[in-house]
């Protein structure tokens, strides 16, 4: 995965290490300079900063201390507690942050050579679909000798300061990483998808069912490697930081640094009983101030666990900002959680593996109607088909798929201002089996995800078998940026822009002919069919120019609903389309009738109620059964 790491402003680490070396220099990085243009996007700074090297603040100084723990890092004067949050999330995965931190052994301080610091680090991030290097220089911002940001329980360990300092530079300003969402670092740090979970709206503290599948999910994230944190909305700026009675904060976010089944008993009892109870550890970026409720550190319920099973779960007494709850309790107190889970694609994984889809795109403004990218929401009808357009299968009975679309992030500039976030989403449709084209008209609205000015936007929803379009799109129109497509399956589903509106013209049109009408055919069902003992297993063809759509079996009835449709571009519209019925046979399948439709773009019928019929060209006599079916026809090839 990291063979293909992108150099971040083209800057390439072990070159410019080796040139400092040579030149016997500390690296200076001149794209992020030890300026007020580093720490404010506005504004005018405080106290006197002074950028400090590691060195100069203090003695022996060293990446780590003592290996790295979620207990390293404590907040600084910048609102990143989210970002702080994501960090302790990160230090308890080893495998995630040995990536962030690439080759962290030979990034140590050695004090046998000095000669061979350069005072350049290096961090990996996954930012809008790929993996990118970014350098910094070991310069820090320090007031009275103290780093005023992200800083470590030991005063000469630096990894969080520098981590944060990549991650500055990334935004554009350390100012820039005042109140942002802990869902993206999480997902920068691990290129995974998140998942935000509204407990409030969910009604999770009161409704046990959803608490214990809820929990379940939680804690298969966690188990598979993800990352997790929650927070309690401030719904007022007085509420920001304010400390409820029960010793959580508002406004702030906790990373979940485990999450277990705890039993409850001592000795060979705690092994008869079943009792277990759902808890979640959690964490204060401020290194303090924690739970003081049920099961918090000195509280009388810790004398339900034995001795053994607290050493196993690391119980502490300490004010160090770690504290275990219930998960009843985390669904009463607080109101959101984000799980970070990491998209399984290896085969060789004996985990779920994921399909995944990555597509870039862009909402784009022109003065054509036919070229213009940026729509709107479906609140603008005139000109929400303008947008992008996406379209996947489903290829399984049902199946789930994970969506999620992320917005370009934008930097914070002295210039530009703030790097503010679009208001993104998007909606999914079903349509034709067979569909090649945009969509012109609205068809059945299989999903939709919220739309919020959050840099990325995911939904998880089950589908049955089918094609389907994604229209991402901003909430008004005319906005413009770039945005990335995942869409994840569990068998590969073609995913793909549809860029055409209609079939084009090429130099073999004049010869062969250019579709005159369009014409979609929905077969809702069937009623009255050939029944035996069990009823019939019975599917659906639609016949157009040798264009056809199967639909999938129905089993045991003898009123199947299908519920197919396809949409056929028609040469010679003089020739009828036919719907043929047939029964699924283990040798040879029957045959059970049909019907031609003429789909005349002037019959104004839209639902058609027919007699199926035998196969004789002469004399076509009924058969058993009839067939429902929604016919649209139009000159216009735009008109679906």
């Amino acid at each position: 995965m990291f063979s293909c790491v992108k150099p971040y402003e083209d800057q390439n680490y072990s070159a410019l290490k080796r040139a400092c070396l040579r030149r016997k220099v500390l690296f200076e990085d001149p794209h992020f300079p030890a300026t007020d243009d580093s720490l404010y996007y506005k504004g005018s700074p405080g106290p006197t900063v002074r950028w400090k090297r590691p060195k100069d603040i203090c003695e022996d100084p060293r990446l780590f201390v003592d290996g790295i723990s979620s207990h390293d890092l404590h907040q600084g004067q910048v609102g990143n507690c989210w970002f702080v949050a994501a960090c302790s999330s990160l230090a308890s995965r080893d495998s995630l942050w040995q990536k962030v931190i690439p080759d962290w052994k030979e990034q140590e301080w050695d004090p046998e050579k000095p000669d061979a610091y350069a005072g350049i680090f290096h961090f990996h991030f996954w930012r809008f679909g790929e993996w990118v290097d970014v350098v910094i220089d070991d310069r820090l911002p320090t007031v009275n000798n103290q780093l005023i940001y992200c800083h470590s329980n030991s005063r000469n360990e630096f990894w969080c300061a520098l981590v944060e300092k990549a991650y500055a530079k990334l935004a554009g300003c350390y100012q820039a990483l005042d109140g942002g969402n802990t869902a993206d670092a999480l997902v920068d740090f691990t290129g995974g998808v998140s998942e935000p979970i509204d407990l409030t709206e969910g009604d999770f503290a009161s409704d046990e069912t959803k608490r214990n599948q809820l929990f379940e999910r939680v804690l298969k994230v966690h188990s598979r490697g993800g990352l997790i944190s929650a927070s309690i909305k401030a719904m007022t700026a007085a509420d920001m930081e304010a400390r409820l009675a029960c010793g959580l904060v508002k406004g702030h976010a906790y990373a979940i640094t485990d999450v277990r089944k705890v039993r409850l008993g001592h000795g060979l009892l705690a092994f008869f009983k079943s009792e277990k109870l759902d808890m979640i550890r959690l964490r204060n970026p401020w290194g303090e101030r924690e739970w003081n409720g049920p099961w918090s550190d000195t509280s009388e319920e810790w004398q339900k666990v034995s001795k053994s099973e607290r050493e196993k779960m690391g119980v502490t007494v300490q004010d160090d900002g770690e504290f275990w709850m219930t998960f009843e309790d985390v669904c009463q107190y607080f109101t959101d959680i984000i799980k970070c889970r990491l998209i399984n694609t290896s085969y060789l994984s004996i985990h779920k593996t994921w399909e995944e889809a990555r597509l870039c795109g862009a909402w784009m403004r022109h003065e054509d109607p036919r070229q213009n990218r940026s729509g709107g929401c479906i609140n603008h009808k005139d000109t929400f088909f303008q947008n992008p357009q996406y379209i996947f299968d489903v290829k399984k009975p049902e199946d789930e798929v994970l969506i999620c679309i992320q917005q370009r992030p934008k930097r914070s500039t002295r210039r530009e201002g703030k790097g503010e976030n679009l208001a993104i989403g998007f909606d999914i449709y079903k349509v034709e089996e067979n569909r090649q084209y945009r969509m012109h008209r609205l068809q059945h609205k299989a999903a939709s995800s919220i739309y919020i000015n959050s840099r990325s936007v995911f939904l998880r929803t089950e589908q049955p078998e089918g094609r389907y379009v994604i229209i991402p799109t901003t909430f008004e129109p005319g906005h413009t940026g770039e945005f990335l497509l995942r869409v994840f399956t569990d068998v590969p589903s073609n995913c793909r822009e549809l860029r055409l509106d209609e079939p084009p013209r090429t130099c073999w049109s004049s010869l062969c002919g250019y579709p005159q009408q369009v014409t979609q055919v929905h077969v809702l069902g069937a009623a009255g069919l050939k029944d035996s003992s069990t009823g019939a297993d019975s599917y659906v063809i639609i016949k157009c120019e040798g264009d056809k759509v199967r639909s999938a079996v129905q089993r045991g009835t003898s009123t199947p609903e299908y519920d197919v449709k396809g949409v056929f571009y028609r040469k010679k519209p003089g020739q009828p389309i036919t719907v043929q019925i047939w029964n699924h046979r283990v040798l040879k399948d029957e045959f059970l009738g049909q019907v031609h439709l003429k789909a005349d773009p002037d019959d104004l019928q839209a639902l058609h109620t027919l007699h199926l019929r035998d196969r004789s060209r002469r004399q076509p006599s009924d058969l058993p059964g009839t067939v429902a079916v929604r016919v649209l026809s139009s000159a216009s090839l735009m008109a679906v």
